[in-house]
């Protein structure tokens, strides 16, 4: 199987090529141009590995939940993708693949969702998958559930912005990557979990996307 997977929930843009087991990515810190990086991003690994889009059995992309506008680029080149080949699509969690990139088998993955909110789910790695002890919410940082027991690794930027949130260990320059997406994606994809185009789609987790006047000058 070849497939390929995007990744641009946060400020970094990643691309990956799963090439029949083998991995190929690249990424870069991209800020607010992803819609730009994204494509050529694809054409130099196609290039790197001699492989040409038609060539593709399916894409991946992280879903979210992540910047808005990141998870619409990801989704939208998928979508694209996907329905002019005619292949499968499938997105993965960014918050699963934040866990997966981390290289832990307890993660708290925390990214800052701004508004003083972060988007974040407790994540074990049980049976060679990522199991949901807590599931995906969106919440001010002094209201997260603590994830239950011991040896969580928080992982991801809302540590950044945020601080450790009870946690011992932190690692918050973890990010979801497309290498992530592709690794969680391929035995999904081999088991006919890839939809059609139309029905790939972002997973926002939160609706609102700005504060009002009032709700900026109340905080």
């Amino acid at each position: 199987m070849r497939f390929a997977a995007f990744e641009t929930s946060t400020e970094w843009c990643s691309v990956a090529l799963w090439l029949d087991g083998e991995i190929a990515g690249i990424e870069e810190l991209a800020g607010n141009r992803h819609s730009e990086r994204v494509l050529p991003m694809l054409e130099e690994l196609f290039r790197m590995n001699h492989v040409a889009a038609p060539q593709l059995d399916a894409v991946a992309f992280g879903a979210g939940p992540g910047s808005f506008t990141g998870l619409r680029i990801a989704c939208g080149v998928a979508q694209g993708i996907a329905f002019a080949r005619g292949i499968p699509a499938l997105g993965i969690s960014t918050l699963e693949a934040l866990a997966e990139e981390s290289g832990a088998t307890r993660v708290a993955a925390c990214l800052d969702a701004r508004m003083r909110e972060v988007y974040f789910a407790a994540l074990e790695r049980s049976g060679g998958r990522w199991r949901e002890v807590i599931p995906a919410l969106c919440a001010a940082p002094a209201d997260l559930p603590r994830p239950p027991g011991e040896g969580w690794v928080g992982c991801g930027n809302g540590f950044a912005a945020y601080g450790p949130l009870g946690l011992a260990r932190v690692n918050p320059e973890v990010h979801p990557s497309a290498v992530a997406v592709a690794r969680l994606a391929a035995p999904r994809l081999a088991a006919g979990e890839g939809v059609d185009a139309a029905q790939a789609t972002p997973v926002y987790v939160r609706d609102k996307v700005a504060l009002t006047e009032v709700e900026r000058a109340a905080r």
